[in-house]
């Protein structure tokens, strides 16, 4: 409309009366149809923007049923092995209800780029978008970690505390082993899955914290085996 007023100005200041008198006539009906289809210069901005805003209600309308029925796919699909209410199928699985969102993160992310290797996890985590790997680290990390009924046994305190310590394993792990952030809770964790992560590590089958196989493969195998059933039951 703003075109339009400085067209119509422009015509009449180089125009004789009688054809000014006529083009204010007809500009004023062109202003007048222009208003009726388009509003006037206020709604002229705001009809786009609400136009905008249903179409974006739209998208999320249809777009959130289908990614929680994806989202909710997956889950299904690890509890399979990592277990519904919190505890795996098999003892060398490891918990993660309850574990740090940002390390549940990580491992997801390093599975998908080929850091860590896994026969299973490998090809379920392959068509994960970024989303969808951090709501299922989401998801996971905001369940209640699962009762502990192991204890430690008192003949591997002493072993398992000396190791423990000579790696200080406390300045990430903290004291009571819970971890922080991308540092992952050791405390309950399955002990068959514990030494199986450090034997790995040690033996560089495990790639993706290169400093802990540099750590590990300073430990005896009956150090490693006694520190897992140590944290297993902290």
């Amino acid at each position: 409309m703003c075109g339009l007023r400085s067209a119509a100005t422009r015509y009449i200041s180089t125009h004789p009366r009688e054809h000014r008198d006529r083009s204010i006539h007809k500009t004023q009906e062109l202003i007048m149809v222009e208003q009726k289809i388009f509003g006037t210069p206020s709604n002229i901005l705001v009809f786009p923007i609400l136009i905008l805003i249903l179409i974006l209600i739209l998208i999320l309308i249809m777009s959130s049923p289908v990614q929680a029925t994806e989202l909710e796919k997956t889950i299904k699909v690890c509890t399979e092995c990592h277990g519904n209410g919190g505890l795996p199928s098999r003892p060398d699985i490891p918990i993660i209800h309850g574990q740090h969102y940002y390390y549940l993160y990580v491992q997801l992310k390093d599975y998908k780029a080929g850091r860590r290797d896994h026969e299973i996890m490998t090809d379920i985590v392959a068509g994960l978008t970024k989303e969808e790997m951090r709501a299922l680290a989401k998801h996971f990390s905001e369940k209640t970690w699962p009762p502990n009924t192991l204890r430690v046994n008192d003949s591997d305190i002493a072993i398992a505390e000396s190791a423990a310590s000579s790696g200080q394993c406390v300045q990430c792990h903290l004291g009571g082993y819970e971890g922080v952030s991308g540092v992952p809770r050791l405390a309950g964790q399955q002990t068959a899955y514990l030494e199986r992560t450090m034997l790995e590590f040690r033996d560089k089958i495990r790639m993706n914290a290169r400093a802990k196989g540099s750590l590990f493969a300073t430990y005896e195998t009956t150090d490693i085996v006694t520190m897992a059933r140590y944290f297993a039951g902290f």
